[in-house]
């Protein structure tokens, strides 16, 4: 692989280097959310890096600390023109080196696992994005406005299924436009909690979270009926989850595009059978 040549500088992407960034996952065909920027910048906003060619951005890629213990690393892209030219790993280098040894997860294209293997990352499991069509609400669900909750409970929820405390970021998830956010209240507790929000195509459903099929099936129809009937749904799910791949089989959805979900530094126990999908491919 080439070095990187001297005039070749990385820092910390600004908020609008992240908007752009976001393009360039759109033109990857990544299908980010209309709205992804302020949850993306306010999960960490030092955890984003840009490699510079003189005055030209030409590769990006994010390493998101949350807490002390975890990182998760995506968007890691170079625009065409440059690949292959040592840029990208330098880049990646550079940003393992900022979560400073926590243990790193990532969702990446399975081709590439081999050069991550290289990297120390480990195959955990596969996720497998399927994609359908939003249909109408044959029968009323009871959920709730997850905004109308006092936030404690809505993030002790979360909690419960993602690898670390992701507080920031999932306050401004929640507030999201074009997006709704709805959970499940039974006996006085939470048992499911799940958003859709507008991306370039249709709508991505993500996080699902649920105590039970039963749950996780009537929260995803409801989140279908918040959006135009027919509309296209992207749901990303964790592909050991039989109960989440039954879930996508009864609302015809087919699988779409896959990632290879690996860690690197350490070993994570998710719940994976409470995971009906996870929130994205870039943050996890």
């Amino acid at each position: 692989m080439r070095p990187e040549p001297a005039s070749y500088r990385i820092a910390r992407m600004s908020r609008d280097d992240l908007a752009r960034t976001l393009d360039w996952a759109a033109a990857e065909g990544w299908n980010p959310g209309r709205h992804d920027l302020d949850a993306f910048h306010a999960a960490d906003p030092g955890g984003y890096f840009m490699g510079w060619r003189g005055t030209q951005p030409v590769a990006a890629i994010s390493a998101v600390r949350y807490g002390d213990g975890f990182g998760f690393v995506g968007l890691y892209i170079v625009v065409p023109e440059c690949r292959g030219q040592g840029l990208g790993w330098a880049l990646w280098q550079h940003a393992m080196a900022s979560l400073g040894g926590r243990v790193a997860g990532l969702d990446g294209v399975v081709e590439q696992q081999a050069n991550y293997r290289k990297s120390g990352f480990v195959l955990a499991h596969r996720n497998v994005r399927h994609a359908g069509r939003a249909q109408p609400l044959a029968q009323p669900v009871a959920c709730v406005d997850l905004r109308t909750l006092d936030f404690d409970r809505v993030q002790a929820f979360d909690a419960l299924h993602a690898p670390a405390p992701r507080t920031a970021f999932l306050r401004a998830w929640l507030a999201q436009p074009d997006s709704h956010s709805l959970g499940i209240v039974e006996d006085g507790e939470l048992v499911a909690s799940g958003t859709i929000r507008a991306c370039r195509e249709g709508h991505k459903i993500g996080p699902l979270h649920a105590d039970s099929e039963a749950a996780a099936d009537a929260l995803f129809r409801a989140l279908c009926a918040r959006v135009p009937a027919g509309d296209a749904v992207y749901l990303d799910l964790p592909e050991p989850n039989a109960a989440a791949r039954a879930l996508a089989a009864r609302h015809d959805l087919q699988p779409v595009f896959e990632t290879a979900r690996m860690y690197a530094g350490g070993a994570l126990a998710l719940p994976l059978q409470h995971i009906y999908g996870i929130t994205s491919f870039e943050l996890g």
